[in-house]
């Protein structure tokens, strides 16, 4: 994960190296716990920065090396995804959005 950093619509944004050496530019919607376990979700941005029009959203296992940098790891089996979806599906919910906030 590369640094992050700001745009002009307020998002902290990273760098996702995937595994093809494809490199997105990502919003971070949000770090959050499910079964003792940190998660991040992170929203694949366009050239534009602004959000896919997919919708898509990618979650990470997420831990912080001694120095304090962020380590994303890849969710290997399909109980700890339904988990970690559930959770952030669950946060989702949480979340006061306006139909402004609706990707189209």
């Amino acid at each position: 994960m590369g640094d992050t950093k700001e745009t002009e619509e307020s998002y902290t944004t990273v760098e996702l190296t995937l595994d093809n050496d494809e490199v997105l530019e990502c919003a971070i919607l949000t770090v959050y716990e499910a079964a003792g376990q940190e998660y991040i979700a992170l929203l694949p941005l366009d050239e534009n920065l602004e959000p896919n029009e997919s919708g898509d959203v990618y979650l990470y296992q997420y831990n912080e090396t001694e120095d304090g940098e962020p380590d994303l790891g890849n969710i290997e089996d399909d109980e700890e995804y339904e988990i970690a979806a559930e959770a952030f599906d669950d946060w989702m919910d949480s979340q006061d959005f306006d139909d402004s906030d609706i990707i189209e």
